[in-house]
């Protein structure tokens, strides 16, 4: 029965609407009732819908003035089901209240050549999708990654212009600090001096040098029991410099946290951009790389 509950003309034997399978591809074949000859409606099931085929089949014979597909049961299928769902199962075909029955093939029947052949077609569609889209899909993720730059950009330069003004602050503390030790070991070395050849002898004085090595071998070794480094130049004055510069920091209110972590997030931007541009720096145009939205 129909939708409005009247029972169909005819019941027609399903060889009036055949299906067949060319080149992988479902075919359906149908006598169009005003034209009275067979037609083949070819079907591409991932992408036509059941009202996308019964569209086609009214505009190739404008004498069909009501078209509709339904299930065994008689409920109606909707025009957005998918032919490759609608082919899985038999299914009825009702044009201007005549309906045919319809049995698609099973698709585990089909021949090996026929399965061979949808092999194809999809690898084929497949590379043509990725041939047609990767690029454009490089192009936008590469932009997303520009704005992403220049937005850490924008947000790196305070803190950047911050920063060179602390480390400047730090390293000329830290250069008075060496020169404020230099000054120290060369007065110790005249004061002992002094004392050796114009105040006392050197019986007297060299106890005094003694005590005064063993007390700087143990101030050395106290910085190696506190900081479990070795007392090297180089590497004193770069921790008296993180010193100066951390306690700088808390002054002037400079999250190092924060931007640590925005140069690892510059950093790592800029690896994906690399990553991304070096498979394209052959085949896509200069504009398109350059461009920014």
């Amino acid at each position: 029965r129909d939708r409005d509950g009247a029972p169909y003309s005819t019941l027609v034997p399903s060889d009036e609407v055949t299906i067949s399978y060319r080149h992988g591809l479902p075919v359906i074949t149908l006598t169009l009732p005003t034209r009275s000859e067979r037609c083949r409606f070819p079907v591409k099931p991932l992408m036509t819908t059941v009202g996308t085929f019964l569209r086609d089949v009214q505009r190739e014979d404008k004498g069909i003035e009501r078209a509709e597909v339904l299930a065994i049961d008689g409920s109606k299928v909707s025009d957005a089901t998918l032919m490759e769902v609608l082919l899985m199962n038999d299914f009825k075909l009702v044009i201007n209240g005549t309906a045919y029955r319809v049995s698609p093939p099973v698709k585990d029947r089909l021949s090996s050549e026929h399965a061979t052949e949808m092999e194809d077609i999809k690898s084929l569609v497949h590379r043509l999708f990725v041939a047609l889209h990767v690029e454009a899909h490089q192009i936008r993720k590469e932009r997303e990654l520009l704005q992403k730059l220049d937005h850490l950009k924008e947000e790196l330069l305070p803190l950047e212009q911050m920063k060179a003004r602390i480390m400047v602050s730090a390293d000329a503390k830290t250069s008075r600090l060496l020169w404020v030790g230099l000054a120290l070991m060369s007065t110790q070395g005249g004061a002992l001096a002094w004392l050796t050849w114009w105040v006392y002898s050197w019986d007297i004085m060299e106890p005094v040098t003694y005590f005064i090595t063993y007390g700087s071998a143990m101030a050395f070794y106290a910085y190696f029991v506190v900081t479990k480094q070795d007392y090297i130049y180089p590497a004193a004055k770069d921790r008296q410099f993180l010193h100066y510069f951390y306690r700088k920091s808390k002054t002037h209110h400079f999250n190092v946290e924060r931007y640590n972590k925005l140069k690892e997030d510059l950093a790592e931007a800029e690896e994906s951009l690399r990553r991304l541009r070096q498979p394209l720096h052959l085949r896509l145009p200069i504009q398109e790389i350059s461009d920014k939205d």
